[in-house]
Protein backbone atom coordinates (compact mmCIF):
# COMPACT_ATOMS: atom_id res chain seq x y z
CA UNK A 1 0.00 0.00 0.00
CA UNK A 2 0.93 3.11 -0.71
CA UNK A 3 -0.08 6.66 1.59
CA UNK A 4 1.22 9.97 0.54
CA UNK A 5 1.80 12.24 3.86
CA UNK A 6 3.17 16.12 4.35
CA UNK A 7 6.24 16.14 5.22
CA UNK A 8 5.64 16.82 9.37
CA UNK A 9 3.65 14.10 9.49
CA UNK A 10 5.74 11.74 7.11
CA UNK A 11 9.46 12.89 9.87
CA UNK A 12 6.64 12.27 12.91
CA UNK A 13 6.16 8.29 11.80
CA UNK A 14 9.87 7.80 12.69
CA UNK A 15 10.25 5.45 9.75
CA UNK A 16 13.70 4.80 7.67
CA UNK A 17 13.50 7.35 5.07
CA UNK A 18 15.02 6.16 1.64
CA UNK A 19 16.42 9.59 -0.54
CA UNK A 20 16.13 7.81 -4.23
CA UNK A 21 17.93 11.34 -5.77
CA UNK A 22 21.42 10.73 -7.23
CA UNK A 23 24.23 10.73 -4.91
CA UNK A 24 25.37 13.84 -5.91
CA UNK A 25 21.53 15.51 -5.11
CA UNK A 26 21.73 13.45 -1.85
CA UNK A 27 25.72 14.62 -0.83
CA UNK A 28 24.19 18.31 -1.29
CA UNK A 29 21.89 18.22 1.50
CA UNK A 30 19.47 15.26 2.74
CA UNK A 31 17.11 14.96 5.62
CA UNK A 32 18.69 13.85 8.55
CA UNK A 33 19.09 10.09 9.13
CA UNK A 34 17.59 9.10 5.27
CA UNK A 35 20.21 6.74 3.34
CA UNK A 36 20.21 7.05 -0.36
CA UNK A 37 18.91 4.65 -2.51
CA UNK A 38 19.28 6.13 -6.12
CA UNK A 39 16.88 5.19 -8.86
CA UNK A 40 19.80 6.91 -11.33
CA UNK A 41 23.69 7.75 -10.97
CA UNK A 42 24.55 11.08 -11.15
CA UNK A 43 25.63 10.35 -15.16
CA UNK A 44 22.44 8.55 -15.88
CA UNK A 45 20.07 11.37 -14.28
CA UNK A 46 21.60 13.53 -16.60
CA UNK A 47 20.81 11.25 -19.71
CA UNK A 48 17.68 10.76 -18.54
CA UNK A 49 17.08 14.80 -18.18
CA UNK A 50 18.31 15.18 -21.84
CA UNK A 51 16.43 12.42 -23.49
CA UNK A 52 13.53 14.71 -21.79
CA UNK A 53 14.44 18.25 -22.80
CA UNK A 54 16.06 16.83 -26.62
CA UNK A 55 13.23 13.74 -27.42
CA UNK A 56 10.20 13.33 -25.24
CA UNK A 57 9.07 12.46 -22.02
CA UNK A 58 7.79 8.84 -23.29
CA UNK A 59 11.68 8.42 -24.43
CA UNK A 60 13.05 9.19 -21.03
CA UNK A 61 10.69 7.29 -19.34
CA UNK A 62 11.80 3.96 -21.41
CA UNK A 63 15.51 5.08 -20.90
CA UNK A 64 15.00 5.40 -17.43
CA UNK A 65 13.42 2.09 -17.48
CA UNK A 66 16.36 0.86 -19.01
CA UNK A 67 19.30 1.45 -16.65
CA UNK A 68 17.24 1.05 -13.80
CA UNK A 69 15.61 -2.66 -14.98
CA UNK A 70 18.97 -4.77 -13.68
CA UNK A 71 18.38 -3.11 -10.33
CA UNK A 72 15.12 -3.71 -9.07
CA UNK A 73 16.52 -6.56 -6.95
CA UNK A 74 19.29 -4.55 -5.01
CA UNK A 75 16.90 -1.76 -4.72
CA UNK A 76 14.54 -3.95 -2.42
CA UNK A 77 17.10 -6.04 -0.86
CA UNK A 78 18.65 -2.74 0.58
CA UNK A 79 15.28 -1.28 1.50
CA UNK A 80 14.84 -4.77 3.44
CA UNK A 81 18.15 -4.51 5.04
CA UNK A 82 17.17 -0.86 6.30
CA UNK A 83 13.53 -1.14 6.89
CA UNK A 84 13.05 -4.78 8.06
CA UNK A 85 9.59 -3.81 9.12
CA UNK A 86 8.76 -3.43 5.40
CA UNK A 87 7.40 -0.04 6.54
CA UNK A 88 9.46 2.91 4.62
CA UNK A 89 8.82 5.99 3.74
CA UNK A 90 10.72 7.72 0.81
CA UNK A 91 11.13 10.46 -1.30
CA UNK A 92 12.92 12.35 -4.55
CA UNK A 93 13.25 15.87 -5.53
CA UNK A 94 9.52 17.04 -6.15
CA UNK A 95 7.54 13.93 -5.61
CA UNK A 96 7.02 12.47 -8.86
CA UNK A 97 8.68 9.72 -11.31
CA UNK A 98 11.43 8.45 -9.81
CA UNK A 99 9.39 8.24 -5.87
CA UNK A 100 6.25 7.04 -7.84
CA UNK A 101 8.72 3.86 -9.41
CA UNK A 102 10.65 2.96 -6.28
CA UNK A 103 7.67 3.12 -4.79
CA UNK A 104 5.47 0.87 -6.98
CA UNK A 105 8.42 -1.82 -6.80
CA UNK A 106 8.37 -1.80 -3.04
CA UNK A 107 4.72 -1.93 -2.52
CA UNK A 108 5.04 -5.04 -5.19
CA UNK A 109 7.23 -6.50 -2.82
CA UNK A 110 4.94 -6.09 0.08
CA UNK A 111 6.35 -2.77 1.80
CA UNK A 112 4.03 -0.29 3.38
CA UNK A 113 5.42 3.08 1.44
CA UNK A 114 4.67 6.60 2.57
CA UNK A 115 5.71 9.09 -0.11
CA UNK A 116 6.28 12.58 0.89
CA UNK A 117 3.94 14.75 -0.55
CA UNK A 118 6.19 17.58 -2.72
CA UNK A 119 9.62 15.47 -1.95
CA UNK A 120 12.80 17.04 -0.39
CA UNK A 121 11.88 20.33 -2.22
CA UNK A 122 8.72 20.44 0.30
CA UNK A 123 10.83 19.27 3.02
CA UNK A 124 13.07 22.37 2.29
CA UNK A 125 10.18 24.99 2.61
CA UNK A 126 9.89 22.73 5.72
CA UNK A 127 13.39 23.41 7.06
CA UNK A 128 13.27 27.20 6.53
CA UNK A 129 9.72 27.76 8.16
CA UNK A 130 11.42 26.57 11.25
CA UNK A 131 13.90 29.50 11.43
CA UNK A 132 11.01 31.78 11.40
CA UNK A 133 9.66 30.40 14.38
CA UNK A 134 9.77 32.05 17.82
CA UNK A 135 12.23 30.11 19.18
CA UNK A 136 12.92 30.98 23.20
CA UNK A 137 16.97 31.63 22.89
CA UNK A 138 19.19 32.16 25.78
CA UNK A 139 23.14 32.94 24.72
CA UNK A 140 26.55 32.21 26.25
CA UNK A 141 28.60 34.68 25.46
CA UNK A 142 31.94 35.68 26.50
CA UNK A 143 35.47 36.31 25.23
CA UNK A 144 37.54 33.44 23.28
CA UNK A 145 38.96 30.35 25.85
CA UNK A 146 36.02 30.92 28.16
CA UNK A 147 34.87 27.55 27.95
CA UNK A 148 31.45 28.11 26.32
CA UNK A 149 30.95 24.85 24.57
CA UNK A 150 31.93 23.01 27.39
CA UNK A 151 29.28 25.03 29.43
CA UNK A 152 26.63 24.30 27.05
CA UNK A 153 28.23 20.32 27.26
CA UNK A 154 27.48 20.63 30.95
CA UNK A 155 24.07 22.03 30.17
CA UNK A 156 22.57 19.81 28.02
CA UNK A 157 23.70 17.06 30.70
CA UNK A 158 21.69 18.86 33.08
CA UNK A 159 18.49 18.32 30.95
CA UNK A 160 18.59 21.78 29.32
CA UNK A 161 17.90 22.57 25.99
CA UNK A 162 21.00 22.92 23.79
CA UNK A 163 21.92 23.86 20.30
CA UNK A 164 25.64 23.28 19.48
CA UNK A 165 26.07 25.38 16.19
CA UNK A 166 29.61 25.29 15.93
CA UNK A 167 29.64 21.30 16.41
CA UNK A 168 26.73 21.30 13.63
CA UNK A 169 28.70 24.08 11.08
CA UNK A 170 31.89 21.56 11.91
CA UNK A 171 33.92 24.21 12.82
CA UNK A 172 35.18 26.13 15.56
CA UNK A 173 34.41 29.73 14.50
CA UNK A 174 37.38 31.19 14.82
CA UNK A 175 40.28 31.23 11.47
CA UNK A 176 42.03 28.40 13.45
CA UNK A 177 38.43 26.61 13.46
CA UNK A 178 39.05 23.61 11.16
CA UNK A 179 41.66 22.34 13.63
CA UNK A 180 43.22 21.27 10.35
CA UNK A 181 40.90 18.07 10.33
CA UNK A 182 37.20 18.94 10.49
CA UNK A 183 35.28 19.43 6.91
CA UNK A 184 32.00 21.85 7.22
CA UNK A 185 28.66 20.15 5.28
CA UNK A 186 26.97 21.86 2.65
CA UNK A 187 25.59 25.08 3.81
CA UNK A 188 22.16 22.83 2.88
CA UNK A 189 22.70 20.23 5.11
CA UNK A 190 23.37 22.81 8.02
CA UNK A 191 20.19 24.08 7.57
CA UNK A 192 19.18 20.85 7.80
CA UNK A 193 20.58 19.53 10.45
CA UNK A 194 19.52 22.93 12.62
CA UNK A 195 15.93 22.41 11.56
CA UNK A 196 15.84 18.90 12.41
CA UNK A 197 17.75 19.66 16.33
CA UNK A 198 14.91 22.20 16.89
CA UNK A 199 12.11 19.74 15.89
CA UNK A 200 12.44 18.07 18.85
CA UNK A 201 12.84 21.32 21.29
CA UNK A 202 9.98 22.18 23.40
CA UNK A 203 9.03 25.66 22.49
CA UNK A 204 7.87 26.70 26.05
CA UNK A 205 11.50 25.33 27.33
CA UNK A 206 14.56 27.79 26.69
CA UNK A 207 17.09 26.77 24.49
CA UNK A 208 20.97 27.70 25.37
CA UNK A 209 23.60 28.79 22.15
CA UNK A 210 27.03 29.96 21.93
CA UNK A 211 27.35 33.08 20.99
CA UNK A 212 27.97 33.36 17.80
CA UNK A 213 29.07 35.69 14.39
CA UNK A 214 26.73 35.51 11.85
CA UNK A 215 29.08 32.67 9.95
CA UNK A 216 30.53 29.83 11.16
CA UNK A 217 33.83 29.12 9.38
CA UNK A 218 31.88 29.28 5.47
CA UNK A 219 28.27 28.60 7.19
CA UNK A 220 25.86 30.85 7.18
CA UNK A 221 23.20 31.20 10.65
CA UNK A 222 19.87 31.59 9.11
CA UNK A 223 19.39 35.16 9.69
CA UNK A 224 16.19 35.35 11.35
CA UNK A 225 17.37 32.75 13.46
CA UNK A 226 20.85 34.92 14.32
CA UNK A 227 18.80 37.97 14.90
CA UNK A 228 16.91 36.33 17.39
CA UNK A 229 20.02 35.32 18.97
CA UNK A 230 21.54 38.85 18.79
CA UNK A 231 18.32 40.03 20.80
CA UNK A 232 17.82 37.62 23.38
CA UNK A 233 19.60 37.86 26.81
CA UNK A 234 23.22 37.14 26.58
CA UNK A 235 25.03 35.92 29.80
CA UNK A 236 28.48 36.76 29.64
CA UNK A 237 30.79 34.37 31.15
CA UNK A 238 33.90 36.02 32.62
CA UNK A 239 36.97 33.95 33.07
CA UNK A 240 40.71 35.03 34.04
CA UNK A 241 42.92 35.80 30.40
CA UNK A 242 45.50 33.45 31.73
CA UNK A 243 43.23 30.69 32.41
CA UNK A 244 41.36 31.46 28.95
CA UNK A 245 45.00 31.18 27.84
CA UNK A 246 45.89 27.46 29.45
CA UNK A 247 42.36 26.70 27.88
CA UNK A 248 43.43 27.59 24.42
CA UNK A 249 46.82 26.06 24.77
CA UNK A 250 45.08 22.80 25.29
CA UNK A 251 42.96 23.28 22.47
CA UNK A 252 45.23 24.84 19.62
CA UNK A 253 49.05 24.49 21.24
CA UNK A 254 49.74 20.65 19.41
CA UNK A 255 47.80 21.38 16.56
CA UNK A 256 50.11 21.75 13.26
CA UNK A 257 52.58 24.83 13.45
CA UNK A 258 51.86 24.77 9.59
CA UNK A 259 48.22 24.83 9.60
CA UNK A 260 48.56 27.66 12.29
CA UNK A 261 51.38 29.89 10.67
CA UNK A 262 48.70 29.73 7.51
CA UNK A 263 45.73 30.33 9.44
CA UNK A 264 47.10 33.88 11.26
CA UNK A 265 48.80 34.85 8.35
CA UNK A 266 44.96 34.97 6.82
CA UNK A 267 44.38 37.15 9.17
CA UNK A 268 47.02 39.77 9.18
CA UNK A 269 45.07 42.71 7.67
CA UNK A 270 42.82 42.53 11.18
CA UNK A 271 46.01 41.33 13.39
CA UNK A 272 48.24 44.18 11.65
CA UNK A 273 52.30 43.37 10.53
CA UNK A 274 53.76 43.61 13.80
CA UNK A 275 51.22 41.72 15.86
CA UNK A 276 51.38 39.09 13.46
CA UNK A 277 55.08 38.78 12.73
CA UNK A 278 55.47 38.32 17.05
CA UNK A 279 52.28 35.63 16.72
CA UNK A 280 53.92 33.82 13.93
CA UNK A 281 57.51 33.83 15.11
CA UNK A 282 56.00 32.50 18.57
CA UNK A 283 54.59 29.69 16.62
CA UNK A 284 57.45 28.49 14.99
CA UNK A 285 59.26 28.90 18.21
CA UNK A 286 57.29 26.95 19.79
CA UNK A 287 56.39 29.43 21.75
CA UNK A 288 52.31 28.64 21.54
CA UNK A 289 51.27 30.11 25.08
CA UNK A 290 52.92 33.61 23.94
CA UNK A 291 51.49 33.00 20.04
CA UNK A 292 47.89 32.32 21.75
CA UNK A 293 48.39 35.92 23.63
CA UNK A 294 48.93 38.03 20.75
CA UNK A 295 45.89 36.56 18.71
CA UNK A 296 43.85 36.86 21.86
CA UNK A 297 44.64 40.79 21.24
CA UNK A 298 42.27 41.03 18.36
CA UNK A 299 39.83 38.45 19.39
CA UNK A 300 38.82 40.20 22.51
CA UNK A 301 39.19 43.55 20.90
CA UNK A 302 36.17 41.93 18.06
CA UNK A 303 34.38 40.17 20.93
CA UNK A 304 34.07 44.04 22.83
CA UNK A 305 32.84 45.46 20.06
CA UNK A 306 30.09 43.16 19.38
CA UNK A 307 28.97 42.74 23.00
CA UNK A 308 29.04 47.28 22.78
CA UNK A 309 26.44 46.85 19.53
CA UNK A 310 23.99 44.86 21.70
CA UNK A 311 21.42 45.75 24.36
CA UNK A 312 23.04 46.19 27.88
CA UNK A 313 20.08 45.71 29.45
CA UNK A 314 20.23 42.30 28.20
CA UNK A 315 23.93 41.61 28.97
CA UNK A 316 23.92 39.65 32.37
CA UNK A 317 27.71 39.40 33.61
CA UNK A 318 28.76 35.54 35.03
CA UNK A 319 31.93 35.87 36.52
CA UNK A 320 33.31 32.21 36.96
CA UNK A 321 36.38 32.65 37.69
CA UNK A 322 38.27 29.46 36.51
CA UNK A 323 35.28 27.10 37.97
CA UNK A 324 35.47 23.91 36.15
CA UNK A 325 32.75 23.47 33.44
CA UNK A 326 30.12 22.12 35.93
CA UNK A 327 30.05 24.77 38.31
CA UNK A 328 30.79 27.32 35.55
CA UNK A 329 27.09 25.91 33.87
CA UNK A 330 25.21 25.78 37.45
CA UNK A 331 26.33 28.64 38.08
CA UNK A 332 25.13 30.05 34.87
CA UNK A 333 21.50 28.67 35.63
CA UNK A 334 21.50 30.67 39.05
CA UNK A 335 22.34 33.87 37.19
CA UNK A 336 19.58 32.92 35.01
CA UNK A 337 17.26 32.32 37.36
CA UNK A 338 18.16 35.64 39.23
CA UNK A 339 17.95 37.29 36.00
CA UNK A 340 14.06 36.45 35.36
CA UNK A 341 13.50 37.05 39.12
CA UNK A 342 14.79 40.38 38.33
CA UNK A 343 12.44 40.89 35.80
CA UNK A 344 14.72 40.84 32.83
CA UNK A 345 12.77 38.67 30.01
CA UNK A 346 15.59 36.38 28.66
CA UNK A 347 13.63 35.93 25.30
Amino acid sequence: MIRRLAIQEVIDLGLPMADVRTPAEFAQGHIPGAFNLPLFSNEERVRVGTTYKQESREAAILLGFDLAGPKWSGFIKEALDKAPGRKIALHCWRGGMRSGAMAWALDLYGFQVYLVEGGYKQYRRWVLDQFERPWPLSVVGGMTGSGKTKILQELRGMGEQVIDLEDLAQHHGSTYGTLNRLVQPSQEQFENELADRLRGFDDARVIWVEDESLTIGKRLIPRTLWNRMQSAVLFDVQVAREVRVRNLLAEYGSLDRAFLVECTERIWKRLGPEQTKRAVAAIREGRMADFIREVLLYYDKTYRTGLAGRDQERVVPVPVWGKDPVESAEWVLNVAQQSLDHGIDRY
